[in-house]
């Protein structure tokens, strides 16, 4: 027999809501209880990361701190939504609570990291207008210097190819050591 906290991570999966409503109306403390058992992901991060926006949004107005719950990566929704690709839901979640954006995982990462490693720039725009802060520094560093840094590293990435400007990943490292804060104007 299946248990009611099983059944509530098979509505997050499927994005159902009326599920979660039935399920809150058998049980009305089952996502306290999810909160306190759960040691991997959240309802709301299985909803996150599979792009049902009605499920975050029926999650979050019930209870607002899933979105400040990790998972055994560390890692809050928003880090998983920013990497997977669902603009929305990154909204939703960062309307829910915008500190998120600062948020690391046991990498180190944020999820402004996450959206760029990805090549996600429509993420990145809202991650640093939600929270200029997240885009700025890094471990003392810029931003910008950090990804480009690690885009080098990576041996799967072709180093001289050049973005809309023209420009290489090197180009941009030195570029942007210069004038990184102008470049952040234009998000």
């Amino acid at each position: 027999m299946e248990t009611l906290e099983n059944l509530l991570f098979e509505a997050a999966a499927e994005g159902n809501v009326n599920s979660l409503k039935t399920l809150l109306q058998e049980d009305p403390i089952i996502l306290d209880r999810v909160i306190v058992n759960s040691y991997s992901n959240t309802p709301l991060h299985v909803a996150a990361i599979l792009g049902h926006i009605d499920f975050v949004k029926e999650i979050l107005r019930r209870r607002p701190e899933f979105a400040r719950e990790l998972n055994l990566c560390q890692s809050p929704p928003l880090h998983l939504t920013s990497a997977k690709g669902h603009i929305e839901v990154v909204r939703v979640l960062l309307s829910a609570n915008p500190l998120m954006c600062l948020a690391r995982d046991r990498n180190g990462l944020t999820p402004l990291h996450l959206a760029a490693i990805k090549g996600r720039i429509e993420f990145v725009k809202e991650l640093g207008r939600a929270k200029p802060d997240a885009a700025l520094v890094i471990e003392g560093r810029l931003f910008y210097i950090c990804t480009v840094k690690f885009l080098l590293m990576d041996s799967a990435t072709e180093v001289n190819s050049q973005n809309l400007c023209g420009m290489t990943a090197i180009d941009v490292l030195i570029r942007s050591q210069i004038d990184v804060r102008d470049e952040l104007k234009k998000l």
